[in-house]
């Protein structure tokens, strides 16, 4: 049934976008707690990125847990390359389809295709994946959305931009919240202007405004993506992840802070979460994110690091941003050591 309805979808999108009048009708990218038609993961393989293959495999093993999760509420699409897809199918459950398109890494957040809606169809506002800064090979992950947009019959629509949908925030009702880290950097955007870039992600979201901390250059690999932090769940409405005692010393709580400061004062209502004290994990570079869940049809799929009290925190939290919805919680401690979370790891397509 699913593919029958995709493919019926893609046919329509094909007969559309012969209408000139496309080109001028404005974007529009829903926020992640509509409808999901389905969810896109990407199967890790690169033995360059992940050279232990003993991690390699837990990792493979923890995407496969959040896939499988997510295909009780919704189909999952794993993307993998036809030689990977022995190893992926007897870790998946039937809800979840193989679609062979090659990758490197499990980033879909990042490298996947950021949908949108134009006039009566959907198409792809294409920000262009490089690698966060060609700091990690990407010659298979930067042609996922394109590959994807293909099998689907989509319009790529180009934004001018080089980042990744991870690094910005939407709550579809206009408001964009993004670290500039992540996007006025030469590393993804060289010669361009805040006001530039700015222009170009509201045009890209359907968006009318943005809110635009600082953020930190230069320490990890994202430029400090806004998913690790906070999270825009309704209009005017955002959950954050702090530091109980924070470290002025460090960057990230310092800019964390300096991101809590400047959505208060933009007058958001603001609900704080407690980062873990007790997690499993002790390494200073681990990722330790609630606000980097998923919330797909009547879930919310996050994570917890062993920290009891912490993790049902969150969970309460969760719950209070979305009613009605399930909140499922995973050990997705592989995910957090090569810094990333299940929102990083998956992209939704819109019903």
């Amino acid at each position: 049934m699913f593919r029958r309805d995709l493919l019926k979808g893609a046919a329509a999108v094909s007969a559309l976008s012969t209408f000139p009048a496309m080109a001028n009708q404005q974007l529009f990218v829903p926020p992640e707690e509509d409808r999901h038609e389905a969810t896109f993961m990407m199967w890790p393989v690169s033995r360059k990125v992940h050279p232990d293959p003993v991690f390699l495999d837990i990792l493979q093993r923890t995407i496969a847990e959040i896939a499988n999760t997510i295909s009780e509420f919704e189909p999952v699409i794993m993307l993998a390359a036809a030689r990977d897809q022995s190893r992926a199918r007897k870790r998946l459950t039937k809800g979840v389809e193989l679609w062979a398109i090659p990758t490197e890494d499990l980033w879909a957040r990042d490298a996947g295709p950021l949908f949108a809606r134009q006039g009566d169809t959907r198409v792809v506002s294409h920000i262009q994946f490089n690698g966060w800064g060609k700091r990690q090979v990407h010659a298979r992950d930067g042609r996922v959305a394109f590959e994807i947009a293909k099998r689907l019959g989509m319009n790529v629509v180009p934004s001018g931009l080089r980042g990744e949908a991870g690094g910005v925030e939407h709550d579809g009702h206009g408001l964009l919240m993004a670290h500039e880290s992540s996007w006025v950097n030469a590393n993804r955007n060289p010669g361009q202007s805040p006001g530039e870039v700015e222009d170009r992600l509201l045009k890209a979201y359907g968006a009318s405004k943005i809110i635009w901390p600082k953020g930190v250059y230069g320490e990890d690999i994202t430029d400090y993506h806004i998913d690790s932090l906070a999270r825009l769940t309704g209009p005017g409405r955002v959950l954050i992840n702090l530091p109980d005692t924070p470290d002025m010393t460090d960057p990230f709580h310092a800019a964390a802070i300096d991101t809590y400061d400047g959505l208060v004062a933009a007058g958001l209502n603001v609900d704080v979460i407690a980062e873990p004290t007790r997690r499993r994990v002790k390494s200073f570079d681990f990722v330790a994110s609630y606000a980097n869940y998923y919330a797909c049809n009547g879930a919310v799929i996050a994570a917890q690091f062993g920290d009891s009290n912490a993790d049902n925190a969150a969970t309460r939290a969760l719950a209070r941003h979305y009613p009605g919805r399930e909140i499922i919680t995973l050990n997705v401690d592989a995910l957090g050591e090569v810094g990333g979370g299940i929102h990083c790891a998956t992209q939704q397509l819109p019903a």
